[in-house]
């Protein structure tokens, strides 16, 4: 299913390029390590300056055709506002979109459907704390349950209500969802995130009775923390900056 497109012509600012540019990067990057999921699955972002707007991969392309011009700007009632020559997925829409227009610092929203995340998705406890990679998560996990394919609007709220001030989300037996106030930030918390949830079946597989899990007292004060690249230039920024730099080695056409 796919929401009718409604194009008009706008020129870009540089600050948009910039962020399809990002958003197009990290779908690269999730494509290079194998956690795309045919083509299914979004990353979204906001237009900067435009609140009204989004940003959401074309239906039908997988992540490794996704560049910064054939990305599909949307608004908030999942009209096409500028057209790219490609629908969009309403499931995508349906859960990008509740947390765009909810959560005032969800500018970048990302979800996958990975091995990993699915699997931990479908444990009783869900992801506990016993890697260092769960470690970034500021607020810890928020959980939502599964409620069926994502086309029912009734669902936005419950979503948004079950995510509260948490940047990172397991959708029960679904998968994994983060949120940034930067394609950066989203990126490097679906990257921690996924990994921890790597590590924990890793860890579950690995013939011992019980997965060690992290003291309480230690996990809130690693929480506390922030990492060296933080720091320095913000949450994801160094990270994302590096895969750019690998991307362009590749001769990706991300940019394009």
């Amino acid at each position: 299913m796919s929401i009718t497109s409604m194009p008009t012509t706008k020129r870009r600012s540089a600050e948009e390029q910039q962020v399809r540019e990002d958003l197009a990067a990290v779908y690269r990057v999730f494509a290079a390590k194998q956690m795309d999921d045919l083509i299914y699955t979004h990353i979204s972002a906001r237009v900067p300056g435009d609140d009204e707007h989004f940003l959401i991969n074309p239906f039908g392309l997988m992540y490794e055709e996704v560049t910064a011009s054939n990305l599909v700007k949307i608004d908030l009632e999942g009209n096409i506002v500028e057209d790219s020559g490609y629908p969009i997925n309403y499931a995508g829409f349906i859960i990008h979109g509740a947390v765009h227009e909810a959560v005032a610092g969800a500018h970048c929203v990302i979800h996958l459907h990975t091995d990993s995340g699915v699997a931990v998705s479908c444990q009783r406890e869900g992801l506990i704390d016993a890697s260092q990679f769960g470690m970034f998560l500021p607020g810890g996990i928020a959980y939502h349950d599964y409620e069926g394919l994502a086309f029912d609007d009734g669902e936005k709220p419950r979503l948004v209500d079950d995510l509260g001030a948490c940047k990172a989300m397991i959708l029960r037996n679904h998968g994994t969802l983060t949120i940034g106030e930067t394609v950066a930030e989203a990126f490097f918390h679906m990257y921690n995130l996924e990994r921890a949830c790597r590590v924990q079946v890793l860890a579950q597989a690995g013939g011992q009775a019980e997965v060690k899990a992290i003291p309480p007292e230690i996990v809130a004060h690693t929480r506390a923390q922030k990492p060296e690249g933080a720091r320095l230039a913000g949450i994801g920024t160094l990270e994302l900056a590096a895969w750019k730099r690998k991307l362009d080695r590749m001769g990706s056409d991300f940019r394009n």
